[in-house]
């Protein structure tokens, strides 16, 4: 018996348990766009799947509603995949474990995909059910949303003839959002050179941070493992003498790092040192993030007598430089909308091999030219320490329009449904629609979906009545557009 059997809508959560068991994380999504072309063809769908993987699949106007504008619903197929400690799954071969308990549906130990699998579930329940009315569609679902909007970016929009689209990727219900922020991935080089020593090999360990996504909560004040970890390097190295052999922490630059590693070679007389000075680092972080990082820990895991190639000083000293003298978190708030982060940036992954540290940056803003003062800043201090600036991703910022005919559309039919008016807003994150409306201008949009909490994280969890309400939303919006 499938997980979610019985939940209502019954077909939307039908097509997402299938979803769910095919493994489908960013840069994994080849299995589930074929399995969008194998539904398109069952159906009798027209489609078409380009080289990145992004699928388009249309379907007519019910009857009546053929000289329409055309309607795109759109979502993304690929997942952010996060594990807890002990979580043995591997996300690129096997499907997820759900559950459900008390109208809660959740992943056992991991991210539970809900962003963006929920709008996949809703546009084949759409595209399947001919009792809908509704005008021209085209459904479109993209791949690599999660790490930079990739398959929106290399999506050919030149087919395509819809005048309004429907977003399904917000997670707040009754937040219609009109506008966002652009964004680019910022990637810091900085070479590293080595010599041999001799010591302790210890693990430093920064866990228990709560994470989030790096643009929806930014400004939550939670801590980042590699920002902590830097500046425990540095505190550390203050007091005790030892040398770096690795460090690492993170996994995708959106995400708000919750655990980060260091392999240090400790002269032997100095390891009661360093795990003293470690628990006075330990006091610092519990005090400072006692509110919304109450479970922060940092450890020292002592190993065995080894030779091992470690950092020169100089080398040491960029690697701890780089992080923490570059720009964090929130930058500027938005001066018209309160409550608003124009500009923020996260250190969302940072990796060290033999010759080369990389950190990279999930860097946002509604305002292009302080994202460009963020690149100029980090490039500027990699270059002060002998590193170099590369940036991919590079994505459009969404404009709140004053005439939105959809979006009056749905502001009234949410009250009719719920009885009071849905909160309009524009975020500090960014989302597909402003690729498309910058490749189609025409396009009126609002992004809505269901409530999800936790996103990004294994805690990440999915109310069902809420998505009952959403799919109810949404077909009275298509009812509506085709008269």
């Amino acid at each position: 018996m499938a997980v979610l059997e019985g939940l209502e809508p019954k077909r939307v959560f039908y097509y997402f348990e299938e979803i769910c068991k095919i493994p489908h994380g960013s840069r994994q999504t080849q299995a589930i766009s074929d399995y969008l072309v194998e539904f398109a063809r069952a159906h009798g769908l027209d489609y078409r799947q380009d080289e990145a993987g992004n699928i388009v699949i249309l379907k007519a106007a019910s009857k009546g509603a053929e000289d329409k504008p055309v309607v795109m619903i759109q979502g993304h197929m690929d997942m952010v995949c996060e594990k807890e400690e002990g979580c043995e799954i591997d996300f690129k071969t096997q499907g997820l474990s759900l559950q459900v308990e008390d109208g809660i549906i959740s992943a056992k130990g991991t991210t539970l995909g809900g962003d963006d699998g929920i709008a996949v579930a809703y546009a084949l329940a759409i595209l399947e059910d001919d009792s809908l009315e509704h005008p021209p569609l085209e459904v479109v679902l993209t791949v690599d949303e999660e790490i930079g909007l990739l398959g929106a970016t290399a999506l050919d929009t030149s087919d395509l003839k819809a005048e309004l689209m429907l977003n399904l990727d917000s997670e707040e219900e009754g937040h219609f959002l009109t506008g966002c922020a652009g964004g680019v991935t910022a990637i810091c080089h900085l070479p590293l050179e080595r010599k041999m020593e001799q010591g302790i090999l210890c693990e430093l360990v920064i866990d228990g941070l709560i994470g989030g996504h790096s643009g929806m909560e930014i400004d939550k004040g939670r801590g980042n493992a590699d920002n902590l970890l830097g500046r425990a390097l540095y505190l550390l190295g203050k007091e005790v003498s030892f040398g770096i052999v690795s460090a690492e922490g993170g996994l995708k630059d959106n995400a708000i790092v919750r655990k980060a590693t260091a392999g240090l070679l400790v002269p032997k007389e100095e390891v009661n040192a360093l795990k003293a000075a470690v628990a006075k680092v330990q006091a610092v972080y519990s005090g400072e993030y006692k509110v919304t990082d109450p479970g922060v820990s940092i450890h020292l895991v002592e190993g065995k007598s080894a030779k091992e190639m470690v950092l020169t000083k100089q080398s040491a000293r960029n690697f701890v430089t780089a992080i923490i003298n570059a720009p964090r978190g929130i930058q500027r708030m938005n001066p018209d909308v309160e409550g608003l982060v124009q500009t923020s940036l996260n250190l969302g992954i940072m990796t060290m091999t033999g010759d080369e540290a990389v950190y990279s940056y999930s860097v946002r803003s509604s305002v292009d030219s302080e994202k460009r003062e963020m690149l100029m800043r980090l490039e500027n201090l990699m270059e002060t320490i002998g590193g170099f600036l590369a940036c991919e991703g590079d994505y459009p910022g969404w404009e709140y329009r004053m005439d939105s005919p959809l979006r009056e559309l749905m502001v009234e039919v949410f009250e009719e449904q719920y009885g009071h008016k849905p909160i309009i807003e524009t975020m500090h994150a960014g989302v597909e629609c402003g690729i498309f409306v910058g490749k189609m201008p025409q396009l009126d949009c609002v992004s809505y979906g269901p409530d999800l909490l936790d996103i990004h994280t294994p805690k990440e969890h999915m109310d069902v009545k809420s998505v009952e309400r959403t799919w109810n939303l949404t077909k009275e919006v298509l009812r509506r557009l085709a008269k």
